[in-house]
């Protein structure tokens, strides 16, 4: 089982579809992002509403509507993502067995809980680390390694895709 969500996976890689080879932001619609990823339309349409909830992208009024990055692609990071699809749930949820031993009966000691729980502490430091971690890479980092690795045609693929799926309508740059 895993700790985030198929969502966030759909939402990383869709606001890397809308940041182009230059790191310019391109405006996407969800039909289009999820039709070159394989990911189901309803899902992404819901996962693109948190994103738009948290303000990570706005919706274009219009012939053809879609949305656009509301902020520098520099700027959106992981945890951003994580934070809007996600919420902020927690790692682990302390559920104090230390107070519930049975040789305790209805006294419980002082020692017992006179500071945080020691395990709680650790999860609660964990999850710490795991958000600073998500927290220094962006959208334009991933899509730039991820442009790293890919052949030159691919862009240009995805650019021919987008053309013919927009029916000849200029994409955006």
């Amino acid at each position: 089982m895993s700790f985030f969500s198929s969502g966030v996976e759909y939402g990383i890689h869709g606001l890397m579809c809308m940041v182009d080879a230059k790191g310019n932001a391109q405006d996407m619609s969800v039909r289009e992002i999820a039709d070159l990823h394989g990911i189901p339309y309803d899902y992404l349409g819901k996962v693109f509403t948190r994103l738009a909830k948290a303000r990570l992208i706005e919706s274009l009024e219009g012939r053809g509507g879609g949305y656009r990055l509301a902020r520098a692609p520099e700027t959106i990071t992981m945890l951003d993502v994580v934070l809007a699809i996600d919420d902020n749930k927690p790692l682990f949820e302390c559920r104090e067995v230390r107070q519930r031993m049975a040789i305790f009966g209805d006294t419980l000691p002082d020692w017992a809980c006179d500071s945080p729980c020691s395990v709680r502490v650790v999860m609660e430091n964990a999850q710490a680390r795991m958000y600073d971690a998500l927290s220094q890479h962006t959208i334009l980092d991933l899509t730039r390694r991820m442009l790293k690795k890919a052949p030159e045609s691919y862009v240009v693929e995805v650019q021919e895709w987008l053309g013919a799926k927009r029916g000849g309508r200029q994409t955006a740059r």
